[in-house]
């Protein structure tokens, strides 16, 4: 039967869905899916769906089927699991494939919501599922080697999460999970243009605002050039432009950095002796798009006295990390549930 078994690693984020096969990533989506109200049919999923998002008429919504990292709406997560697939260029074959998924969910995540991850994935085709913590993949895809005696502390920033968890021995020691991360970000942004600027924008030129000049702190080295945006006025309700600088998104990110801060001293004071003097050594590893915030790990260095590295490739390293995992099925056997 390996002929017709097809291993593929999926990162199913809040935000963005990649998919690994063959050691390539494939597929590196949008998690976002279009439905037809009148007759529930998908009409796009992705990039696509995200191009609608925000500008739909009645008779098209566009869903974002996971929340915080967990499965919001179950029918629409299995829909994009079963047409990312599709994207992948299986080779063709009389038989369709069987599918041996790993997939990579947050650490602070519930049994209930486990099993909401692996049935969408076995209602989306897949003959067998596995399930990989993303701090643990992070720190796989980051290069760590995970299986040494050794601590060293990941901190994930995706859409939904930001999972902070030690490491050591191929296990996670202690681990926090808070749903603060990109999303709120973007809720964050949001506001402050309505109230400092009277402002409505939405959650995609929020988004852009974040790419364009967020900051975690007003002093960086090279702040990135004011950025114009544009949307509707909340007294007239006309259209109108604004410019923004990093400083004044860098103010508004303020709170939610704190709080995801406060979960970083949090986990340090929770871990062993030991493993506190091996990160004392290694420092702390950032990944997920919340690692390209500007400053962020200027920020973080500030508050814990610590070495602060970005991982190449942030906001791919849970992917690759899930990837690795697959192919070293053996050796990860514990890693994986």
């Amino acid at each position: 039967m390996g002929l017709f078994t097809k291993e593929i690693a999926i990162d199913l984020g809040t935000a963005n869905t990649i998919i690994i096969y063959n050691d390539k990533v494939v597929v590196d989506e949008p998690s976002i899916v279009a439905i037809e109200r009148s007759s529930g049919k998908i009409i796009a999923v992705g990039k696509k769906a995200q191009m609608m998002h925000g500008k739909t008429h009645e008779n098209i919504k566009t869903i974002r089927p996971l929340r915080g990292g967990v499965i919001a709406d179950f029918q629409a997560a299995e829909h994009m699991i079963r047409e990312l697939i599709k994207m992948i260029e299986l080779r063709k074959s009389w038989f369709p494939p069987a599918l041996k998924m790993v997939i990579c969910i947050p650490s602070g995540i519930t049994e209930v919501e486990e099993r909401a991850v692996k049935d969408s994935a076995e209602q989306a085709g897949a003959k067998e599922v596995r399930l990989i913590h993303e701090p643990m993949a992070a720190a796989i895809g980051i290069g760590i080697d995970v299986l040494e005696p050794v601590g060293n502390m990941v901190i994930d920033i995706g859409g939904g999460t930001s999972e902070i968890a030690v490491i050591a021995l191929g296990g996670i020691v202690n681990n926090k999970s808070i749903r603060i991360a990109g999303d709120e970000f973007n809720a964050d942004i949001e506001e402050y243009m309505r109230k400092q600027h009277n402002i409505n924008v939405g959650e995609r030129t929020a988004e852009r605002i974040k790419i364009e000049v967020g900051a975690a702190l007003s002093d960086i080295d090279n702040p990135p050039p004011d950025y114009p945006v544009h949307g509707r006025d909340l007294l007239t309700g006309i259209p109108k432009e604004v410019i923004v600088n990093h400083a004044e998104i860098a103010h508004s990110l303020d709170k939610s950095v704190a709080k995801i801060e406060a979960a970083v001293l949090n986990a340090l004071e929770m871990t062993p002796p030991e493993l506190a003097s091996d990160i004392f050594e290694t420092g702390i590893y950032l990944t997920g798009g919340g690692a390209l915030l500007r400053g962020l790990d200027k920020r973080i260095h500030l508050k814990t006295k610590l070495k602060v590295h970005v991982a190449e490739d942030p906001l791919r390293a849970v992917a690759r990390g899930t990837g690795i995992a697959l192919k070293n099925f053996d050796k990860f056997t514990f890693l994986i549930k």
